[in-house]
């Protein structure tokens, strides 16, 4: 499908000649005395080089703006030496400033009088846009260096990667006096390697011709090393050099300063600590960290903002296991499986995360007490795995199940009526059989082996087990307790995770002490690109296809149009995790999708179950990646009617109706007190059903031509396929159902090749929901929240409200849920 790539709109422009109108503003003069506002160059001379162009500024000192492009926590002193005495201090200044906030201190001699100038500065805005506003008084000798009060009001632009404009605007508050800068930076190769700069200060009484100015460059000859020259108008001209020390968050450096007549003046210097940035000590040396990951409680895709400590984000843990892969200080990853609750297919996309940080040299230590197969499937990708000495392990294999409610309904003196026209859609046996029927066993028996087998696959070949021995520990022995799973091999050493220090060290000697993930050059060190980042958004469609809940079709589909007009949005993943639901909901976002992916990319991303409606959700997709144990597939639809055959007169409950329409009363019953569920008075009539069985026909032929579309195959060899019947991953990737096999971290790599950008580009991602909301409600009221929440409760409520639709929908059962460990 061809994509039309359109202009960027005028909203960069706009944010340029906004700027550029301040910059006007700040620059203009009026009357006013030039006393009371020394000039910008003598109030800035620790800086190298205009603020919006090379590194930080002042921390806000010089334009305030600079605060809203940190990344994190700063602080800075620079002092001053006359001619070559290095240990004799003339000026000084601290500098402090965190994202929004900065406060700085500068102590200057001035003709031999002392003045100490301060400023609290506060700013906001965006990596391309960011404005800034600062108070600033002084103590001291005021009026005889002249000082004043003032407002400082800056913004700094950069619209890409090339351009950064910058603008400081000082207005006295004593006084009418006010003065303005205007700063230019370009990097011609897009990165720090080169920088040009200029800058100008306009003021009160002085013609702009006249005004001073300065031009320079900055070469960055090594990450962290940078050389800056600055010359100005007064003939003047500064030579200096920074260095950032790698991840301890340190830097130093200076410049020279030469007067007009070429001799040297005086030397400034700095050092500061905080704000990791980039740095030639991040790429040597050898790893002698671990980074602890304790994966206790529920591993899903979104947590609370508040009351839900025991959630990890799924796409943090892989990001984090990422970052530490590709960190030179870390020699290894100590990952805790005790109290995990994880799918199986989530904890098969960790063990690849882990699997790819095992290839890149690190070691993997994990360590277990009471894993099942999912827990051990994941730690079996480890170099070593250590078992808490009283911990057991239960290895049984793999089984789904299902209840069955037609005795249930029959004694309730309810009736079901199944309509089943594909032979594999089987969801509402639930309700009208008390046993599986053959094609829903056999459909069910193959994925179950065929989860088995990769399984097998994996264990087998992380822990060099033969598939037999394999077989043999799961048929024959299944429950092992610590010196029995020693004894086998299952597991390298005993231990627990309070010792985990030791235990690594006995494993690894270099091992020296852990490191947080928030300490990894990936989560610490601040991007050094001008502009904003290319953006890739990962949408969830989690649980049921409805219009108003589970995947909340109405309102992702305005999400997704939003990104498909969005140009700073480069690719969307799309995360399917649902089991399908109502055929609406399903087609609304699919064809919003449809149209996105005319657009840009549009990657799918199938995490435990994305059957039936879900799959449906997927179809349109520019490439389909699931795990090897993703239920997919699932094309049909389901009809159901439930009735009532002896309900009413069992609990004594009659109703009754005035009806116009012949088949008005249809779906009128009984209305089961204390709930919003009727019981419909009567089966359908034989014409009636005629007419629904038309409707579902017509469902499923659409459904088709949808998958058919999306996946570029003929209506026939999807009908073959279809019926209802799910699939693991690796065989919907045999039935061209699926493209790869491959999780979120890989989805997001193919979603920047598809996007054209390259793999080590810098990206934002930007998740979509990123919380499930303010407050767990599990905690203050759990059991009637977590009733409500059960999947197969879920699925009554669906089938009841939405009776006689046809629903693209699996029963909960067919999939794995969470498995604790």
């Amino acid at each position: 499908m061809k994509r039309r790539h359109k202009p960027a709109t005028g909203r960069t422009r706009s944010s340029v000649l906004a700027l550029l109108a301040l910059g006007a503003i700040c620059m203009s003069v009026g009357p006013g005395r030039a006393q009371s506002l020394p000039s910008y160059y003598e109030r800035s001379g620790f800086l190298a080089a205009p603020p919006a162009a090379v590194g930080d500024g002042l921390l806000g000192f010089a334009n305030p703006a600079n605060l809203a492009l940190l990344a994190q926590p700063e602080l800075r002193f620079y002092w001053s030496t006359e001619g070559d005495e290095v240990f004799s201090i003339g000026d000084w200044g601290a500098f402090t400033g965190s994202r929004h906030l900065g406060f700085a201190v500068q102590r200057q001699l001035v003709a031999d009088v002392g003045v100490t100038d301060f400023k609290l500065s506060t700013a906001g805005g965006t990596r391309a846009l960011a404005w800034g506003v600062g108070y600033g008084w002084s103590s001291g000798k005021r009026d005889a260096v002249g000082r004043a009060k003032l407002i400082s009001v800056g913004a700094i632009s950069r619209p890409s990667r090339y351009w950064s404009l910058g603008v400081t605007g000082n207005f006295t508050l004593e006084d009418s006096e006010s003065e303005g800068i205007v700063e230019l930076g370009w990097r011609p190769l897009g990165t720090p390697q080169l920088t040009f700069f200029a800058d100008a200060a306009a003021r009160d009484g002085v013609r702009l011709v006249d005004s001073p100015w300065s031009i320079g460059a900055a070469a960055e000859v090594a990450p962290g090393v940078r050389l800056v020259g600055r010359y100005f108008e007064s003939e003047a001209f500064t030579l200096g050099l920074s260095l950032n020390l790698g991840s301890s968050g340190s830097g130093a450096g200076g410049q020279s300063h030469f007067d007009s007549d070429a001799k040297h003046a005086f030397t400034s210097h700095y050092v500061r600590v905080g704000g990791q940035k980039p740095s030639f000590a991040n790429r040597f040396g050898s790893g002698t960290r671990y980074v602890p990951f304790s994966l206790k409680g529920r591993t899903d895709y979104l947590k609370f903002k508040h009351l839900d400590s025991g959630t990890n984000r799924l796409l943090d843990l892989l990001r984090n296991i990422q970052a530490a892969t590709n960190d030179h200080r870390v020699a290894a990853l100590a990952v805790n499986l005790s109290g995990m609750r994880i799918r199986s297919e989530h904890g098969w996309e960790v063990r690849e995360a882990l699997g790819k940080a095992k290839a890149a040299g690190k070691k993997v230590v994990v360590f277990i007490d009471r894993p099942g197969m999912t827990g051990y499937h994941l730690a079996s990708v480890a170099d070593k795995i250590v078992m808490d000495p009283e911990g057991s392990m239960m290895l049984s294999g793999y089984a789904t199940s299902r209840t069955y409610f037609k005795g249930m309904l029959e004694k309730l003196g309810l009736g079901f009526d199944e309509w089943r026209f594909f032979k594999y859609k089987s969801a509402n046996e639930t309700f009208s059989r008390d046993s599986m029927s053959e094609a829903d066993r056999e459909q069910r028996q193959t994925y179950v082996e065929d989860l088995y087998e990769s399984t097998r696959a994996d264990v087998c070949t992380g822990r060099g087990l033969t598939t037999e021995q394999f077989d043999a520990l799961i048929d024959t022995t299944t429950f092992f307790m610590a010196e029995d799973a020693l004894s086998t091999g299952l597991v390298d050493t005993l231990g627990r995770w309070s010792d985990r220090d030791a235990v690594l060290r006995d494993l690894n000697g270099q091992t020296k002490g852990a490191i947080g993930q928030a300490s990894l050059l990936a989560n610490s060190v601040a991007s050094p690109a001008w502009g904003s980042l290319p953006k890739i958004a990962v949408v969830y469609a989690l649980g049921v296809c409805a219009m108003d809940e589970g995947i909340n079709a109405r309102h992702l589909e305005q999400v997704v149009n939003g990104l498909t007009n969005s140009k700073a949005v480069k690719a969307v993943v799309l995360r399917v995790d649902s089991p399908g639901g109502d055929g609406l909901a399903s087609d609304v976002v699919a064809q919003a999708l449809r149209k996105c992916s005319a657009q840009k990319p549009v990657i799918i991303s199938q995490g435990q179950v994305a059957a039936s409606g879900g799959y449906w959700l997927s179809a349109y997709g520019d490439k389909i990646l699931a795990g090897p144990g993703t239920v997919t597939g699932s094309i049909g639809v389901i009809f159901g009617w439930v009735y009532d055959k002896g309900f009413g007169e069992k609990f004594g409950l009659s109703s009754d109706l005035v009806q116009r329409g012949k088949h008005a009363d249809l779906g009128q019953g009984i209305r089961i007190p204390f709930t919003p569920l009727t019981v419909p008075a009567r089966n359908l009539t034989p014409d009636e059903r005629k007419k629904a069985e038309r409707i579902i026909r017509r469902a499923y032929d659409h459904f088709v031509k949808i998958v058919a579309e999306g996946r570029g195959i003929s209506d026939e060899r999807v009908r073959e396929i279809g019926e209802g019947r799910v699939y693991s991953g690796v065989k919907g990737k045999e039935l061209g159902l699926v493209d790869e096999i491959g999780g979120l971290l890989a989805a997001l790599s193919l979603a920047k090749a598809e996007a054209g950008l390259a793999p080590d580009a810098e990206v934002k991602i930007i998740e979509i929901p990123d919380t499930k909301g303010f407050f767990n409600l599990q905690q203050v009221s759990p059991v009637s929240v977590q009733v409500a929440d059960e999947p197969v409760v879920k699925f009554i409520k669906l089938v009841t409200e939405k009776r006689g639709a046809p629903l693209p929908v699996l029963i909960p059962g067919t999939y794995p849920e969470f498995e604790q460990n």
